[in-house]
């Protein structure tokens, strides 16, 4: 009896590191795979839910001029029949922005009809964004022609409509069919990335080892460095990292693109630009948005860097 318990103790033993090596090589493969959803978080407490499935709680909204394709009672038209003054805030008479149920669950509805933003109401800093988002089949003018564009504005500061007389100062991580990644700087802000220049068509994409280069209004637009969005059809998962100053962007798992040193002009001075609030965008297409998720962290997982 006693050497059968030996036996069985040490038995025992064996399968237990063989069972912590198959696993510990298991969360390897995924990690280096690019799934994000298998790191760990550092610096928080729990994941909290920006969308509460019912309504816009902890969201307003802000719209520019409807186009004059658009038909709203009671608003003033200039002699060209262009809409005179924007809707505002709160003002959704065309319901651009609402909650409906979709592929079974409760989404948020972007029609894209008017250009504006739905902002959250609370400022936030040092986090992971997780937003899952789908493409509708509407599209409205001025872009009824051109591709399928949204976008998620963060660190966003200051008044309504600043930019293009829609957005708030901000950084864009852009979400538009086959572009799901890029970067954009809107209004006054100043970001480094690094980034090679394409000669074909001028513009500039993304790269990890190439020399970091300034982005601001006059060079406003970086290219992601890889497309990884789903068919259309499907649902996207795309993610902020973002801490002191230096954001990542992660689309369905994989990384494309990673900013550095975030500031922008306060009375003519650079000024760290790391906390504000988060807008998603209506530009003229149908978009749902759900599972929209926010987490503090202590560090950006190193990764991810």
């Amino acid at each position: 009896m006693k050497i059968h318990f030996i036996n069985s103790f040490y038995m025992l033993i064996i399968v237990s590191l063989a069972a912590f090596s198959c696993k510990n090589e298991g969360q390897e493969n995924r990690t280096e795979a690019g799934d994000t959803g298998s790191l760990q978080e550092t610096g928080n407490s729990s994941w909290e839910s920006l969308f509460n499935g019912t309504d816009l709680t902890g969201w307003y909204t802000y719209q520019r001029q409807p186009e004059p394709t658009s038909d709203v009672t009671g608003m003033a038209r200039d002699e060209e029949g262009k809409y005179i003054d924007p809707l505002g805030i709160n003002n959704d008479p065309l319901s651009v922005f609402t909650v409906v149920e979709e592929d079974g669950a409760a989404a948020i509805r972007i029609s894209g009809e008017v250009f504006g933003i739905l902002v959250t109401e609370k400022e936030y800093e040092n986090y992971h964004l997780k937003v899952e988002f789908k493409w509708g089949d509407k599209k409205y003018p001025p872009r009824e022609d051109k591709k399928m564009d949204s976008g998620i504005l963060y660190h966003s500061i200051g008044p309504e409509g600043a930019w293009g007389g829609v957005w708030m100062k901000s950084l864009e991580c852009q979400v538009q069919e086959t572009d799901c990644g890029d970067y954009i700087s809107v209004d006054t802000v100043f970001v480094d990335i690094p980034a090679l220049k394409n000669d074909a068509d001028d513009r500039y994409y993304y790269n990890k080892n190439a020399e970091r280069i300034t982005f601001q209004p006059d060079l406003s637009y970086c290219n992601k460095e890889a497309d990884y969005e789903n068919p259309k059809g499907e649902w996207n998962t795309m993610e902020i990292y973002t801490f002191n100053g230096t954001s990542v962007h992660v689309v369905n798992g994989n990384v494309n693109m990673r900013v550095y040193n975030s500031r922008y002009l306060k009375d003519g001075v650079e000024t760290p630009l790391t906390r504000g609030k988060i807008q998603l965008q209506s530009e003229g297409a149908e978009i749902f948005y759900r599972n929209i998720q926010i987490m503090t962290v202590a560090e950006i997982p190193d990764i991810l860097l």
